[in-house]
């Protein structure tokens, strides 16, 4: 069984990637529309607008919508990231046709209710103040605004609590308008799934879909940055960020590759060096995360205030020092994590799903696992001291929150790091 494409007149993409050993269906749209497509003035429409999808519709309420996924037993859910929003269900294969109607109905036919989005709204304040009061989550807010700072890719999904609570349902009409269009538009499935069945399926549910032209994303523009805040707090949370890679570069695999072995994993050198030899931290890790036209590479550690002094010194010299230093076993090792948390997800319809939507929206088709993973055993020690020094040696964005009367200047940690 393969993975299907169909592109119906409108523009909208179906992608289907059938499994024969399982007996359920995840399904769902993802379309290109996140927080970088929003302007100033309505900063965490998105995230609210994925909110006021499941808030009743011209056909089902609020509550009809929870209660006729919960009648088949099915799961309904929904998410925003700053390139995308996704929109997405698991049902029994038997209920697909359900899912399919429900998730096209919230979609096309929400009806933005006044007095929903007020208590919407409160939800999400809410929200927002939970990740504020969750530092080493707000902190990753914090690297993002100041690595981009005044620009979208630098806001906050979540937006902040005055324009959220501004947003009207006017406002969230017109953005789903100007954005949700279905060139921009992916609807994919897998598991139980019978590709030309669900082209019906989605073609009847979203055949109403007009095409349209949108406005474009604003490019991301990595300049680096400083962020403290003191709190009394137990812990300092610090963050190191870099200019990263797009999800298209030629380095992509290598630098996932270097972080890997820099900071994820029980045995990656951060973990080995800061926590279990020196103690210096509980939770240390690295992470990278790719946009469409660049990308964020991340180093966080939280620990006392008494440690910072000695954390900061040995964080800056393992950065310095992977890239020339890379072995061929940890080369090895990165490999197979790559390969591995690939061919795992792979027997998740939901993981499925989503990957096949996402490679469509960023590379414009499909890839086969076998293509990925010739990509992950082209990594090589060469190509890993490349992406370190493609990234690691830029300009440095310091992002610190918490106890931070040890912390030593930005200025200091940038020349440790060169």
């Amino acid at each position: 069984m393969t993975v299907q494409l169909t592109t119906l007149p409108n523009g909208l993409r179906i992608v289907t990637d059938p499994m024969n050993s399982v007996e359920t269906v995840a399904l769902g749209v993802w379309v290109d529309a996140g927080t970088r497509h929003e302007t100033a003035d309505v900063n965490g429409i998105s995230h609210l607008l994925e909110h006021m999808a499941f808030k009743g519709t011209a056909r089902r309420s609020a509550q009809a919508i929870a209660e006729e996924m919960d009648n088949v037993g099915g799961q309904l859910n929904a998410y925003t990231s700053r390139d995308h929003t996704a929109y997405f269900a698991k049902v029994l294969k038997e209920d697909v046709g359900v899912a399919t109607d429900i998730v096209a109905d919230i979609l096309l036919h929400s009806t933005m209710d006044a007095e929903e989005l007020s208590r919407e709204q409160h939800v999400v304040v809410q929200e927002i103040n939970q990740a504020i009061d969750t530092p080493d989550d707000i902190i990753f807010d914090h690297v993002q605004a100041a690595a981009f700072p005044d620009q979208p890719l630098g806001w906050p999904v979540l937006g902040e609590e005055k324009i959220v609570c501004s947003i009207t349902p006017e406002n969230l009409k017109s953005h789903m308008a100007r954005y949700y269009a279905p060139d921009a538009t992916v609807i994919s499935a897998s598991g139980a799934i019978q590709h030309d069945d669900f082209v019906r399926l989605v073609e009847a549910a979203f055949g109403e879909l007009a095409p349209r032209e949108r406005p474009e994303a604003v490019l991301g523009a990595y300049t680096g940055g400083d962020f403290r805040e003191e709190r009394d707090i137990e812990q300092a949370h610090i963050v190191l960020g870099f200019a990263g890679l797009s999800h298209n570069d030629p380095d992509f695999y290598n630098l996932s590759a270097l972080s890997t072995l820099l900071g994820e994993g029980l045995s990656s050198r951060l973990f080995q060096e800061i926590r279990e030899k020196r103690g210096l931290a509980y939770s240390v890790f690295s992470s990278t995360q790719s946009f469409a036209d660049t990308g964020l590479f991340t180093i966080y550690a939280g620990t006392g205030p008494e440690d910072v002094p000695k954390l900061v010194p040995v964080l800056c010299d393992e950065i310095k020092r992977v890239g020339d230093t890379v072995t061929n076993e940890e080369v090895q090792r990165a490999r197979a994590q790559l390969k591995a948390g690939l061919l795992m997800s792979l027997e998740s319809p939901s993981s499925r799903c989503g990957q096949r939507a996402r490679q469509l929206m960023v590379h414009g088709r499909t890839m086969t696992v076998a293509e990925i993973i010739a990509k992950v055993e082209e990594v090589d020690r060469a190509g890993i001291a490349r992406a370190a020094s493609r990234v690691l040696t830029g300009t440095p964005t310091v992002a610190a929150l918490g106890d931070l009367r040890h912390l030593e200047e930005s200025q200091r940690i940038r020349a440790r790091l060169q």
